[in-house]
């Protein structure tokens, strides 16, 4: 295994030099500016090492994956109508079941229309739906996308891979004691969780569905702004679904070669790669069949098609010699985690909340543990997130223990949510920050003229009521208002008489409800018109939030014109 791969395994990692190799020669000739240095690492065209992805955990928690690459010849495609590109001829490795295909080409359209300045193309996710189950074991899919019985990976209790106590209940894993990957494109319980998408409209987010798991890892690529069409952000965004430089590889290799050309086949036909990341047994540099079951021994539906036991040490422990015990890492010394002094979370809707989440990793003494990992997540009903659109975020603590979250920005949906901190890596209780969403306010509001608003009877005000809302001496958008021709400055029911506004079928109305002040805190009534009653009318404008204005409005006759006095007869001589 790769040296980042490695750090998340509580055994020795399994020797991949021959893999490593076999991978970088490949990469080498199917990925365009993409190549290896001598310790497999991967840099792009100018030399520039890959960064460190963003959570080590990943999509797949470190899971093993499919290691086969494709063939070292070009599939040849012959482009067809309407296909983008994609080949009808071709080698048997370059046919994708048909659902399956389907699922990533929808996946990847929406992704264009959501996140355009992604660029995500579908055969990244055909690369990564190969390495990570083999296109859902060959396209083994009922007519909805649903998997035919559960793809699950090994339990990740930390030995021999990585220590990820249940987060579930076992809801997706059927593990209520440590988590596994789950689905065709391998997500783990807890990223599932927030990663999750309906991919096919029908009301769930399923891990187990193809287009439910292809949609969800599309979002989770094009997180964090990435533009997949700059080869560094698509290392990232490849790392941080599986933090292991033979996986980026290996996913690299597939995109290539399916950018080539590939076809549709039909579901169930596909071929299962051979060889997993947790084999001793180097990859194979072209495809493997899947081997036939032994005789008498019937393969049982919904059972994981590659071993779930552990791969066996590089360097096995001599009968008698004790094994070393293992250094603690920061996170092993994590009892519990404490709030950091953070204030009350509220914002109005389409804000940024002004305060920020602090969490402390702590020992049992009470003792400050720097360097650990705190993933936050929002958890409910709320359209609000992390600055930068995302729903999840994982800091690390500082030499104080302390990790601060991204600020919160409020989405439309007022109510309450919460805010979840957990330690990655170590089962310690969670813990949660109630945060609420209120509806946008205005405390003041003001006539943007000073106008006198006047009319004859029967006729039409010449100007209309503009007025601007703002809140502690700012613009105050979104805010929710209702005009009302009053009866009175005692009594706000509605008047049955004076002043009108029109409906969209010309008829009198006296009350407008769901008015909403524009982005620079704008509102601006439709027109006035007056019935033959004269005398002084009120309009009120009322807000969320509390804030009140009354306009002035005048119905009066014309004034008779005066007549000039008739000039004096001039005086005789």
């Amino acid at each position: 295994m790769s040296a980042q791969f490695g750090r998340r395994l509580r055994k020795g990692a399994v020797a991949t030099t021959v893999a490593a190799a076999a991978v970088a020669a490949l990469s080498a000739s199917q990925a365009p500016g993409v190549s290896v240095d001598d310790n497999g690492r991967s840099t792009t065209a100018d030399a520039q090492p890959t960064p460190d992805p963003v959570d080590d955990d990943g999509a797949t928690g470190g899971s093993p994956f499919y290691m086969d690459l494709p063939p070292l010849n070009s599939p040849s495609p012959v482009p067809s109508a309407g296909s983008g590109g994609t080949g009808v001829t071709g080698t048997g490795e370059a046919g994708i079941p048909a659902t399956v295909l389907d699922a990533y080409k929808k996946a990847a359209a929406a992704l264009q229309e959501s996140k355009p300045g992604c660029n995500l193309p579908w055969q990244l996710l055909a690369a990564i739906g190969k390495v990570e189950s083999g296109q859902a074991r060959g396209g083994r899919v009922d007519a909805d996308g649903t998997t035919i019985g559960k793809i699950l990976g090994p339990q990740l209790d930390g030995n021999g891979f990585a220590l990820i106590p249940d987060t579930d209940h076992g809801v997706y894993d059927g593990n209520s004691t440590y988590d596994a990957a789950v689905g065709p494109m391998q997500f783990i319980p807890s990223t599932w969780e927030w990663a999750g998408r309906d991919g096919n409209d029908d009301g769930k987010k399923d891990p187990n569905n193809i287009y439910d798991a292809a949609l969800a890892a599309g979002h989770y690529l094009c997180r964090n702004s990435w533009d997949l069409s700059v080869q560094a952000d698509m290392n990232r965004a490849i790392l941080s679904y599986n933090n292991s430089q033979d996986y980026l590889h290996t996913v690299l290799s597939w995109l290539e070669y399916y950018r080539k050309g590939t076809h549709e086949i039909p579901d169930g036909t596909g071929s299962l790669p051979g060889h997993r990341s947790d084999d001793n047994d180097p990859p194979s540099p072209s495809p493997s069949p899947t081997p036939p079951s032994t005789p008498g021994t019937p393969s049982t539906p919904g059972t994981p098609t590659t071993p779930s036991s552990p791969p066996p040490s590089d360097h096995p422990s001599t009968p008698g010699t004790p094994t070393p015990t293992p250094t603690p890492t920061p996170t092993d010394t994590v009892d519990h985690l404490e709030d950091a002094g953070t204030a009350k979370l509220t914002a109005q809707a389409g804000d940024t909340f002004s305060k920020r989440i602090s969490t402390r990793a702590e020992t049992s003494a009470g003792k400050a543990v720097g360097k650990v990992r705190i993933r936050f997540t929002i958890v409910g009903d709320t359209d609000t997130t992390f600055t930068g659109g995302e729903s999840v975020a994982t800091i690390v603590t500082n030499g104080s223990g302390v990790a601060v979250a991204p600020a919160l920005k409020a989405g439309e949906k007022t109510g309450d949510f919460t805010v979840r901190a957990a330690v990655v890596g170590r089962a310690v209780a969670g813990l949660d920050y109630k945060a609420t969403v209120t509806e946008r306010v205005a405390d003041t509001l003001a006539r943007t003229s000073d106008t006198a608003l006047t009319c004859t009877p029967g006729g039409e005000f010449a100007d209309q009521v503009e007025v601007k809302a703002t809140y502690d001496g700012a613009v105050a958008d979104g805010v929710a208002a209702t005009a009302t021709l009053i009866t009175s400055a005692d009594d706000p029911t509605e008047n049955a008489k004076g002043p009108y506004f029109k409906d969209a079928d010309g008829k009198t109305v006296r009350t407008l409800k769901g008015l909403e002040t524009d982005a620079n805190g704008l509102l601006k009534l439709p027109k006035l018109y007056a019935d033959d009653t004269t005398g002084t009318f009120l309009l009120r404008i009322n807000t969320a939030g509390g804030a009140s204005l009354t306009v002035e409005l005048t119905v009066a006759a014309a004034a008779e014109p005066t007549e000039s006095p008739s000039p004096s007869a001039s005086p005789s001589a």
